[in-house]
């Protein structure tokens, strides 16, 4: 049977009737935003901005030796012990490395928070002040937001912390939130706007997020630090609680190597975007021990150019040996791995070593072992070969004097701090349950 040629117009309006069917089914697919990227402040940046070099080294390795201490400070038999039989998170507050910038509210009110990966509630200082530590700008009000929302008690989002209670008469959630020492944070958990500054121009919004409104606050916090911004695995994290906005549990970060000027800033990356591939890129498995917020990663051994030392003398490795950790500079590994991996820098250098009682137990030089000290690679389970930069791998100390950026623990785990992972491209996919790896000049992202 033959066709019937149709009028302009019908044609029109059949064209017009698919272009609109064409934007919904767009406007329906993907459910989630695009991911989003924000910019990371040295916390010395923030807090001493004009502080020296050799200080700022100082200072990275003292909090650092604290924040350890913090971690392991139990007699560790076993590494499934790393978890402390408790609710409370294992760190020092004030020792964090890194701070973001997000705006709560509406208005949105900005605030400075410790980005850690190895805690996981989001939260600041809230007015009113039962007890709380100095700070420098003003707390956020609760009741200048017209966001602002208490969870209620019981409820799904108030076990999303193990020490949470109920409050009578008003039903709400109280949380207790501890970390090492005498620091912690008690109040409610709550719910508001969160929005990010993001690099790409536009505001990033993720509303109804739960976090703490603390009203009762204290420690070892610095004035200038208004909260934490807790990025580790837990079901409360940010990286949780954005999945389902911006298309997966996942973020990446790249941090600028340790002197770089504070103009330049590190970047880290949420959702959707965030993936790390491409040539380079080499990928381990994440490590599930019994505290569900460390990233954990199986570390066989390291690398002093052509030499390979296991992490263990016996050769022996445990499963989750290393955790990845963006509050701590230096590596940190067992006393008797660090030993043979001085041992063996040692004789790669060439060079004597400086003995200056301001930088023990440090191994230092007197001139520049950047250029002429040995490649070190990480050799991660999977066969993921990590070649630290050896502009991370000997840190200036002081004017012409260069550190090893590693030191070592009585714990039989460590650390894979932030000096080594700088200048690499680092994705944590909690979806997949991996962290991979990709040499970049973080300095040009």
């Amino acid at each position: 049977m033959a066709m019937k040629k149709l009028s302009l117009p019908c044609l029109l309006l059949i064209s017009f009737a698919l272009l609109i069917a064409s934007f919904c089914a767009t406007a329906r697919s993907p459910s989630y935003r695009q991911g989003f990227t924000a910019h990371l402040i040295h916390r010395d940046h923030i807090h001493h901005p004009s502080k020296a070099p050799a200080q700022r080294y100082a200072d990275a390795f003292r909090r650092s030796f604290a924040r350890v201490q913090g971690r392991f400070k139990m007699n560790i038999p076993t590494l499934p012990s790393f978890h402390l039989d408790t609710a409370q998170s294992e760190i020092f507050p004030d020792n964090g490395e890194y701070v973001l910038k997000v705006s709560i509210g509406t208005p949105p009110y900005d605030i400075y928070a410790i980005a850690d990966t190895g805690s996981d509630l989001f939260w600041t200082q809230c007015l009113p002040c039962d007890q709380c530590y100095p700070q420098k700008n003003p707390k956020y009000d609760p009741k200048s937001s017209s966001t602002y929302g208490e969870v209620a008690c019981p409820s799904q989002q108030c076990q999303l912390l193990d020490t949470t209670s109920c409050a009578a008469p008003s039903n709400t959630c109280n949380y207790t939130y501890g970390y090492a020492s005498t620091s912690l944070t008690k109040g409610f958990l709550s719910t508001e706007t969160l929005t990010f500054a993001s690099t790409e121009g536009s505001p990033v919004t993720l509303p109804n997020a739960v976090f703490g409104c603390g009203h009762n606050n204290t420690g070892t916090f610095n004035e200038n630090e208004m909260g934490i911004v807790g990025i580790g695995k837990g079901p409360i994290s940010l990286i949780s609680q954005i999945g389902t906005s911006f298309g997966g549990r996942r973020f990446s970060q790249c941090l600028v190597p340790f002197h770089t000027p504070p103009t330049i800033s590190s970047k880290m990356s949420f959702g959707s975007g965030s993936e790390v591939s491409g040539p380079g890129t080499v990928t381990t498995s994440l490590v599930a021990l019994q505290d569900p917020t460390y990233y954990f990663v199986t570390l066989n051994g390291i690398s002093v150019g052509s030499t390979y030392l296991p992490f263990s003398s016996s050769g022996a490795v445990t499963k989750g040996n290393m955790f990845l950790d963006s509050g701590t500079p230096p590596t940190i590994v067992p006393r008797d791995f660090y030993n043979r991996l001085e041992a063996e820098v040692k004789r790669a250098v060439e060079l004597t070593p400086i003995d200056d009682p301001r930088l023990r137990p440090q191994l230092c030089y007197g001139r520049d072992v950047q250029a002429k000290g040995p490649v070190l690679t990480a050799h991660f389970d999977g066969k993921a070969e990590v070649e630290l930069k050896q502009t991370s791998t000997f840190i200036e100390a002081k004017d012409g004097i260069f550190c090893f950026a590693m030191t070592s623990t009585d714990s039989p785990g460590g650390i894979f701090g932030n000096f080594a992972q700088a200048d690499h491209l680092i994705g944590f996919d909690l979806d997949k349950n991996t962290v991979s790896f990709k040499p970049t000049d973080c300095t040009k992202l």
